[in-house]
Formats: structure tokens, C-alpha cells, sequence
């Protein structure tokens, strides 16, 4: 089996070295982005295009993006670059790994950078050229579980998502486990209403809806995964804070720190994509890239929680830090 590698530490080089991409001379480099949501979002969009620029920045590469694409033009959006000499074409989501695979079959020469796909998908590239960005779902569910957990008055939470995706179901499994958990130490049971999927990354209006109907059956904190679904999903939780004359729904935001973007956000799980795409742009440049997976986690630096709002009490924000700590010592519901 292949080594996996942290997301932090050194990149090992695989059995087979990839020879298309050694470089005989310095040259200018260029990434692209596809993105089915948009890079405006407030969201995963937004936060991923961000982590691209940052990395591009660092290693002084060039970079360009398509977002707000269908899925029927995934393939095409990434054989649009590729044809126009890009050494990189990063696709953040599992939803993409069809068309990457057969995109890096018929390009060779070119690396592509799959953001959340399967630790298995590496090997099914035949020429070696895809790389999986992996952060760890069940941690980034434990960082907004545990918040949620503690936070909840009703004892009822909630979990809104995209697609059906493997990390989804990941992200809401640790969500519920460690929401659940926390709140049996303190006396108490938590109830996680099933997850709903509005079967895109963009219909603001999904998120409103379920938002609502999620309210309704007394779900007081949320979580999500859906982009400008959760963004829809905000706008309904601060109308509804706004009628009741106080704040007392809230939202766990992710993949970046937006405390502030709506009142009802109290904390955000933050994942660093930026350190795993630049690990990505080295490998290129260095003849070393393909067939691996890079995994984020809490203890490399990749996962992390953001700002906590005023709205978590002084001494629930040190509930809340000392689970962070037990995750980061490999002691959390040991």
C-alpha cells in the first residue's frame, strides 16, 4: 500500500516517480479551479477559491477559475485548461472524480488536485496523476459537534448538506457522535434530526426551506455542508432570531473562519486547503507529484476551530477548548 501523507509533513515520493513532470528549466506555472458553487458564496466556494490563491501566491504560480458550473460541465471546464498548457487543474469535491479521471487519463501531463476525494482514487488514475486532498471528516465533525452539543438548549440539532457525498456523511457522523457525547457528560441527550440534501451546493432557497421545517421540529444549533445552501440556510435562522427578539438559534460555520458574516454564527471549523495545494504545486515543480493522498487533520495544522462568538458563554468556551485539546491529544472519547 502506498504511504498516505500528513498533510504538514514531508512529502515522501511514490514507488513509480512520475517523469512527466520533471522540469529541465524554470518555467511559469498555472493552476485552475472548476467550482459547481460560486466563489462569492460565503462558503465552501469562496473558501476554496481563497486557499487557491493563497497557495498561488506563496510559490508565485498563475492561477484562474470557473465556477458556478452544472455537473454536465465538469468535464469540459477541466479539458478547457488543460488544452490551454495548465500544469494543475484543482477540483474541490468528491462530486468531481469521474470527470478528473477521465480527464487524467487522456492528460497525462497534466496534475490534477482533487480536494475531498477517496484515499482510493490515486489508483485509479493510470498515469499517475492525481493526488486526493483528504481532510480528516470525522474530525471536522467533532469540531462543530462538540460546540453544538454544548450549546444546544432544546437538546435537538441539526445537519444540512450539498450531495450525498462519502465526506458529508463523514462530516455529519462526527457531528453527531461528538454532539451527543459531550452532552452526556454534562447529564443530558441530544437528539440529531436526520440530514437533509438539497442535491446542490447552490439553491440558497433549500437552505431557507429546511432551515424552517428544521426549526420547526426544534433544532436550535446547526451545522452544514451545502455552500450557498448553508448561506440560505443563515438568512432563515437570523430572520427567525429576529421575530423571537433575541438570538437563540446559532450556526456552525465551515471550511473558514466567517464569525460576524451573520449573528447567528458562533464558531467555524476551519480547514487550511491552502497547505495541501501548495504540497501539491511542489510536487509538480519538483517531479514528484501523483498517486498519494494528503490528509489534513487537527494535529498537522490542516482542521482547526475558528473565533468563537460572545454568544457561548465564558465557561462553555472552556468546555469547549478543553475538547478541542482531548481531539488534539487522540483523547476525545477515548
Amino acid at each position: 500500500m502506498k504511504k498516505a501523507l500528513a498533510l504538514m509533513l514531508t512529502v515522501s515520493m511514490t514507488a513509480l516517480a512520475f517523469p512527466a513532470f520533471t522540469q529541465a528549466e524554470a518555467k511559469d506555472y498555472k493552476i485552475a479551479m472548476i467550482c459547481d458553487s460560486s466563489i462569492n458564496d460565503g462558503g465552501w466556494g469562496a473558501a476554496c477559491y481563497n486557499a487557491m490563491v493563497a497557495a498561488a501566491e506563496e510559490n508565485s504560480w498563475t492561477f484562474e477559475v470557473t465556477d458556478s458550473i452544472a455537473q454536465n460541465e465538469y468535464y469540459e471546464s477541466i479539458v478547457s485548461y488543460c488544452s490551454l498548457g495548465y500544469d494543475i487543474i484543482y477540483a474541490p469535491g468528491n462530486q468531481y472524480t469521474d470527470a478528473v479521471l477521465q480527464a487524467a487519463e487522456e492528460y497525462p501531463d497534466v496534475a490534477f488536485a482533487l480536494l475531498n476525494g477517496a484515499a482510493t482514487t490515486p489508483d485509479e488514475a493510470v498515469n499517475g496523476n492525481v493526488t486526493s486532498l483528504l481532510p480528516n471528516a470525522q474530525q471536522i465533525g467533532w469540531i462543530a459537534g462538540a460546540l453544538a452539543g454544548l450549546m444546544t438548549k432544546t437538546n435537538t440539532i441539526a445537519f444540512i448538506g450539498g450531495m450525498e457525498l462519502d465526506t458529508t456523511l463523514g462530516k455529519y457522523q462526527g457531528y453527531a457522535e461528538a454532539a451527543k457525547y459531550v452532552a452526556e457528560q454534562d447529564g443530558r441527550e441530544v437528539s440529531v434530526l436526520d440530514p437533509v440534501y438539497a442535491g446542490s451546493f447552490d439553491a440558497s432557497d433549500k437552505g431557507i426551506e429546511f432551515a424552517k421545517a428544521m426549526m420547526d421540529n426544534g433544532a436550535d444549533v446547526f451545522f452544514g455542508d451545502a455552500s450557498a445552501v448553508d448561506s440560505g440556510a443563515r438568512q432563515a435562522i437570523d430572520e427567525a432570531n429576529k421575530a423571537a427578539g433575541e438570538i437563540k438559534v446559532f450556526d456552525i460555520a465551515q471550511p473558514a473562519d466567517i464569525l460576524g458574516q451573520n449573528e447567528c454564527i458562533i464558531c467555524s471549523q476551519v480547514t487550511d486547503n491552502s497547505a495541501m495545494i501548495s504540497l501539491c504545486m511542489k510536487g509538480v515543480e519538483e517531479g514528484t507529484f501523483g498517486g498519494e493522498t494528503i490528509y489534513g487533520t487537527l494535529q498537522n495544522g490542516g482542521l482547526s476551530a475558528g473565533a468563537i462568538s460572545d454568544l457561548v458563554p465564558a465557561e462553555v468556551q472552556d468546555q469547549y477548548k478543553e475538547y478541542l485539546q482531548q481531539m488534539m491529544d487522540e483523547k476525545f472519547m477515548a
